[in-house]
Order: structure tokens, then C-alpha cells, then sequence
């Protein structure tokens, strides 16, 4: 027989302190300790089955006790949760590389920062651009014809052209684009918000040309585009210390 079950028997028959209430509460206590998968099988066993849950599921085991975050918020699990979201990623931010941040951490601001729509003045600097123009099948206007058959996108002759932003507010193309044509060019971000806090309007401006509208792809890149053309940025994940700003967004 059992200590547990000892204790019991003591408070059926009337034996003990007489205070069985208080030890009948020690019991239970004993008995959802025994059941408790952290207690029965150790913090380095639970340590390599929740390493074995997908993020979601392990996020929601952070929420069962205190022991329970102190196991499944280990940097042993959640480096390798970084490494499998990172993987395919067109830009890692910059803060990633904070000293002392955790991978619990790095993983959740990855997330909200692959989720962020407000493009910044330094992710416009720390990355090239893809540029081409467009044509009107998605479109009620299009960029003129003669600009197209200058543009490599369409024609196919080599690679698409690209446009470099600079922290000084210019912007600079390569010195073989044919469209560019060496005339100076700057850029703008206009963000206005509601009271809510919500964004009312966000795009970029180059010049006196139209706003382009930001998006952000699955990839965590960036595209910006108006009727006429359309920038998305070029994937560089492998930079060492990451891009972007230099703290999160939120």
C-alpha cells in the first residue's frame, strides 16, 4: 500500500490528528502533483517532448504553471523553432541580434515583425529594389509602351532593373538602366494615423510621381507599387547582423 493511500485509509476510519480536512487537501495535492507530466517524467524528458511540438502548441504550454514556462521557454527548444521560421525568409531584423534577448523572444518579435505593414526609412537603405513597370491587365492605366520595351522585366533581354534608396533622402539606379537617365530623385514617407492608433494612410513618394502602396509578402519581403510600376525589395536574409530598423515596430 501506498503512502497516498495510506493517508486516505487514516481519514476514512477516523485515525490521525482529527484534522482531516487539512490532510485530505495534502492528498489531493500529492495526487495532482503525481499526475502533473513535469513532475512523473522530469524537466529533461518534457524538455525533449515539448521540443517535438510545433510553436503553436508550444506556445500555449508557457500558460500551465510557472515549472511548465521555465521548461518550454528553454533556448533549446526555441532556437530551433528561429532556425524553421527563419528558413525561406527574404529579411531578418536587425534586433534579432540584441544582446541577451531570448529565442522565446527573438521568435515572437519575428513574428510580429513579419506581420508589420509600416515600412520604415531603414528598410528602405538596407535593401535593393526590383523595379519594373507595369502593363494595364490588372490595371485601368498602364506605364507608355516606351518605357516597357526599355524594361528588361518585359523584354527579358537581362536582369530586371534596380533603384537603391539612401539614407539622405535619394534614391540611384545602376549606371547601365536605360530608363534612368541620371536625373536626380528622392523619396518621402507619408504616415498619418487615426485615434484608434490605426494607420489612416501609408505609402512612399518618389519625386512628384504617384504614391506607391506598401504591402508585405508572405516571405516577410517587401512590394510597393502604383499604377505604373512596382518596387519589391531583394531578398538578403543572409546578411550578417540582419536589416531594417534597429528596434521592433509595434
Amino acid at each position: 500500500m501506498t503512502k497516498t493511500t495510506d493517508q486516505l485509509t487514516a481519514l476514512e476510519d477516523g485515525s490521525g490528528d482529527g484534522s482531516g480536512r487539512v490532510k485530505l487537501s495534502r492528498v489531493e495535492s500529492i495526487d495532482s502533483g503525481l499526475q502533473d507530466p513535469l513532475v512523473v517524467c522530469g524537466p529533461d524528458v518534457m524538455l525533449m517532448i515539448l521540443n517535438r511540438l510545433d510553436a503553436c502548441s508550444l506556445a500555449s504550454t508557457l500558460l500551465v504553471s510557472r515549472r511548465w514556462r521555465k521548461v518550454a521557454s528553454s533556448d533549446i527548444i526555441w532556437s530551433k523553432k528561429c532556425e524553421e521560421l527563419w528558413v525561406g525568409k527574404a529579411h531578418l531584423p536587425h534586433f534579432l541580434q540584441t544582446q541577451g534577448l531570448s529565442k522565446l523572444s527573438a521568435y515572437s518579435l519575428s513574428v510580429k515583425d513579419g506581420k508589420r505593414n509600416r515600412i520604415m526609412k531603414e528598410d528602405l537603405w538596407d535593401h535593393a529594389w526590383e523595379f519594373h513597370f507595369r502593363e494595364a491587365f490588372k490595371f485601368n492605366f498602364e506605364a507608355p509602351e516606351y518605357w516597357r520595351n526599355l524594361d528588361p522585366y518585359w523584354t527579358g533581354e537581362h536582369s530586371t532593373m534596380r533603384r537603391y534608396f539612401h539614407p539622405d533622402g535619394s534614391q540611384t539606379a545602376d549606371l547601365n538602366d536605360q530608363v534612368w537617365g541620371g536625373h536626380e530623385s528622392c523619396y518621402s514617407i507619408v504616415t498619418s494615423f487615426l485615434a484608434d492608433g490605426n494607420m489612416r494612410k501609408h505609402y512612399v513618394r518618389i519625386n512628384r510621381w504617384p504614391p506607391m502602396r506598401v504591402a508585405r509578402r508572405q516571405d516577410w519581403g517587401w512590394e510597393m507599387s502604383n499604377h505604373l510600376y512596382c518596387y519589391s525589395s531583394v531578398p538578403d536574409a543572409h546578411i550578417k547582423g540582419g536589416t531594417g530598423p534597429y528596434l521592433p515596430i509595434l
